[in-house]
């Protein structure tokens, strides 16, 4: 890291999706009391150490040297970390990630709460290199140097995208969203974004419908052809992963945890989250207890 440099670190005071928009920033890992929220696509790398997430519900290690991808609208949350950890981290507005039109393969995952990770460290020093840039060229002369940087982003996320495809995807002949026009983009953005900071409320198609001027059922179309999922259940993902956090970091009894997440009924949530997880929410929090370390206690 430049000598200079002053690393970032979580503001606990910060306003859930107060928007970051395009960055790379050096960051130091600290105690998180509470998840974070934001409707850009976030990466992180690595230098040294390791870094624990809670994310969307689940415990997720990034590994030191392996480029990692995630949607910043998942709850995530730093519960552990090495204390030798160096890393960085960037984010892209979401509309101009979409835009790139990568592999639906790769996209759609990443939208339904997956982390996704390079399989190996071969490129990490290359990483390295690109990160440093990237922090230095926004925060040295942002105008001049926005559409380089994004461009580089694209082609980094475009190999690693194509990377995932020949690991986790072998022979797939998914076509990219190149069918959704940019508009309809900005569409699908607006309903993904609401729903990400509205789950817990009461919401219905025909409400999200209208939010962006739309008939339901070409919303749900449009909404399912890009995120591979229905409106329906990728509001009810939000809620089970809403749920698996607070099953797993508070003492809250089921029913609260069932309100909290934006279910209507404790008969209903058990058998959404019985059919998400394989378990019952009592299961579940008996199985994923969750002991933070000393230092988040009194932090």
């Amino acid at each position: 890291m430049i000598a200079h440099v002053q690393p970032c670190s979580f503001n606990p005071e910060r306003q859930d999706f107060a928007p970051y928009g395009l960055t790379c920033v050096y960051w130091q890992p600290s105690p998180m009391h509470r998840p974070d929220h934001h409707t850009e696509i976030e990466l992180n790398f690595l230098k040294s150490g390791s870094v624990t997430y809670m994310l969307g519900g689940q415990k997720t290690v990034v590994e030191v040297g392996k480029l990692s991808i995630f949607w910043g609208a998942i709850p995530h949350q730093i519960i552990d970390y090495a204390e030798n950890t160096v890393y960085m981290v960037a984010t892209i507005p979401l509309q101009i990630f979409l835009q790139w039109r990568l592999p639906e393969d790769f996209v759609q995952p990443l939208m339904q709460s997956k982390l996704i990770s390079e399989v190996n460290d071969k490129r990490a020093s290359l990483d390295a290199q690109l990160f440093d840039h990237w922090a230095s060229d926004l925060s040295n002369d942002p105008v001049n140097y926005e559409e380089t940087v994004l461009l580089e982003m694209q082609a980094r996320l475009t190999r690693l995208a194509l990377s995932f495809r020949t690991d986790a995807s072998e022979g797939s002949s998914k076509d990219h969203l190149s069918s959704v026009t940019d508009i309809g983009m900005n569409k699908v953005v607006q309903m993904a974004s609401y729903i990400a900071q509205n789950y817990t409320q009461k919401l219905t198609v025909t409400q999200i419908g209208e939010l962006v001027s739309l008939h339901p059922n070409y919303a749900m179309n449009l909404f399912q052809k890009t995120f591979g999922t229905t409106l329906l259940s990728y509001l009810t993902q939000h809620r089970v992963s809403h749920a698996q956090r607070l099953l797993t970091t508070t003492d809250l009894p089921v029913v609260e945890v069932a309100l909290q997440s934006g279910f209507s009924s404790i008969s209903r949530f058990n058998e959404v989250f019985n059919r998400s997880c394989g378990c019952s929410p009592r299961e579940y929090r008996k199985s994923h207890e969750l002991q933070l370390e000393n230092k988040f206690e009194h932090a």
